[in-house]
């Protein structure tokens, strides 16, 4: 599997993505299965987004007799990476400390995960800076206003 990083998949498209993933390879039957009742969307809809996926080239297609079989050409976590760092770009450097706080308040999390947590911050702690700087250009930000 490529190690594509740069691949901006939509909400509803993670939703194919997530059934692909859990199953390594699968076709377009088994994941309208799964999808037509979760999500309520009909068999065309889910087929539309399975071949954009091909077209960004987040999917590959393999045919097999009168079916095609999909399988991810790029991981769940680059993708969550790559997600995460879009969400971070969106914000003030100053204010993601707070949106990761928010994460982790809306987010169920196991003991071993937060024990995971514990410890990269303790980590994390030896290089903390005193405050992070403003990244934002100026009137990008209530910070960056008060400064210019």
């Amino acid at each position: 599997m490529e190690t594509i990083t740069s691949i901006k998949i939509t909400e509803a498209e993670w939703e194919i993505m997530r059934v692909v993933w859990a199953s390594g390879t699968v076709t377009s039957r088994e994941i309208v299965k799964v999808l037509e009742n979760k999500k309520q969307w009909k068999s065309a809809t889910i087929k539309t987004l399975i071949g954009r996926l091909v077209d960004k080239k987040a999917l590959m297609t393999t045919k097999d007799g009168n079916k095609f079989i999909y399988s991810a050409l790029v991981t769940e976590e680059n993708s969550m990476e790559f997600y995460t760092d879009d969400i971070f770009s969106r914000v003030c450097d100053k204010q993601r400390g707070q949106l990761i706080a928010n994460m982790v308040m809306d987010t169920v999390l196991s003991k071993s995960d937060i024990d995971r947590l514990r410890k990269l911050l303790e980590q994390k702690e030896m290089t903390a800076l005193d405050e992070v700087p403003c990244n934002c250009i100026a009137g990008q930000c209530e910070c960056n206003l008060s400064h210019h």
